[in-house]
């Protein structure tokens, strides 16, 4: 299943759908952070924690070279 997405800056952009099984304590944090309205949804603060996860890992990788 694709998703089609608007970014805030008006771009579109193609998203697939995953499924995925999260630790019950992993749930409560990412709905904590949810209601303390850090971010609109579960689905957006997991799509920030991958998106800075593969900046990091890259960067890091980048400077090993």
């Amino acid at each position: 299943m694709t998703i089609l997405f608007i970014s805030h800056r008006g771009r579109k952009k193609n998203m697939k759908l995953i499924t995925l099984y999260l630790p019950e304590t992993y749930i409560k944090a990412l709905d904590q952070l949810v209601d303390e309205r850090f971010y609109p949804n579960r689905a957006e603060a997991i799509r920030v924690a991958i998106r800075d996860m593969i900046s990091v890992e890259v960067w890091r990788r980048k400077s090993v070279d």
